[in-house]
C-alpha cells in the first residue's frame, strides 16, 4: 500500500529523488522494516503520554476530579474553583491531560466541558497489567477486586 500523494512527494523530496524513484519502505527519511511489529512501540509512548501527565500533583487531582464527575464532566472554572488555583494554570493542566488522551473535552455553547476518557485509562490499566502474575491468575484476584465501584 503507497502512502498519500502529498506524503509520497515530501518523502521523495526528502530523499532527493524523482516520484518514479519512490520506494514504499522509505518514508520521510525512515527506512520502515516491514518485518517489525511497530504497534508495541507506539503502546509504550501512549502509556508514557499518559502516566507522564498524571506525574503532577494537580493533573492528578484535577483526573480524580474528573472521574468523580463522571460522564457529566466539568468545566475548566469549576475544576479550578474546587482546587482552589488559578484558571489560567488550570486551562494548561487540562490541555496536557487532553494531549495525553486520558481527558476529553466538549464545548457547550461558551464553555468547555471535561471528561476523564475512561476507555483510555482502562487501555492503560490493560497495558500495565496484562502480564501480570506470568498468567496466574490467583495472584492478580486482589488486584482485580481492588477496583470496584
Amino acid at each position: 500500500m503507497r502512502p498519500m500523494t502529498a506524503r509520497r512527494s515530501w518523502a521523495t523530496q526528502a530523499k532527493g529523488t524523482s516520484s518514479t524513484d519512490f520506494h514504499p519502505l522509505f518514508f520521510a527519511g525512515v527506512v520502515i522494516d516491514p518485518y517489525i511489529d511497530y504497534s508495541r512501540y507506539m503502546d509504550i509512548i501512549c502509556a508514557v503520554n499518559a502516566l507522564e501527565a498524571l506525574a503532577h500533583e494537580t493533573r492528578l487531582n484535577v483526573f480524580r476530579l474528573l472521574v468523580q464527575a463522571g460522564p457529566t464532566g466539568l468545566t475548566a472554572g469549576a475544576i479550578a474553583d474546587h482546587l482552589d488555583a488559578r484558571q489560567n494554570t488550570m486551562s494548561s493542566h487540562l490541555a496536557k491531560l487532553h494531549r495525553a488522551g486520558i481527558v476529553t473535552s466538549e464545548r457547550d455553547g461558551r464553555h468547555i466541558i471535561y471528561r476523564a476518557d475512561f476507555d483510555a485509562v482502562s487501555g492503560l490499566i490493560v497495558y500495565l497489567m496484562e502480564d501480570c502474575c506470568g498468567g496466574n491468575a490467583e495472584v492478580c484476584k486482589p488486584v482485580a477486586a481492588s477496583i470496584s465501584c
